[in-house]
């Protein structure tokens, strides 16, 4: 019996940066996210700089410190099609770092400018298959 009480999904997710003004500009031209104006308060001194994206979904939280060890690893999902818009994007801005077969899922693997990890993981592995065979032919 499971007596604990239930979540609502994932608020927001800690991000360390050297520069969060340089982070948040960044977050914005590689994946769309803009500030969020309601929290935009807690970003003085210590507080997260809050991010998300365009549907309001996915929360940022750029804190700034200048020293530390980058260690986040943030995995986004993605239909097939979107995955694939998405490889698109990330290799025309230069970001692409990996394209890597999990023969159960594809993933895309890419940095921010302070070196924390990134991906876009789709489990719609035969149509993202299907469709870069179709590229490589």
């Amino acid at each position: 019996m499971n007596t604990h009480p239930k979540l609502t999904g994932i608020d927001h997710i800690h991000i360390y940066v050297t520069d969060r003004a340089a982070a948040a500009k960044w977050y914005q031209q590689a994946l769309g996210f803009s500030v969020v104006e309601s929290l935009k308060l807690w970003a003085d001194k210590h507080g997260p700089l809050t991010l998300e994206d365009p549907a309001g979904k996915i929360h940022l939280a750029l804190f700034e410190r200048e020293t530390f060890t980058p260690s986040t690893a943030l995995a986004f999902g993605a239909d097939g099609d979107e995955f694939l818009q998405w490889k698109a994007h990330l290799e025309g801005h230069g970001l692409l770092s990996r394209l890597a077969d999990h023969k159960l899922a594809w993933s895309l693997y890419f940095y921010d400018p302070d070196e924390n990890m990134h991906e876009i993981t789709t489990y719609q592995y035969e149509h993202v298959s299907q469709q870069l065979q179709k590229q490589a032919a």
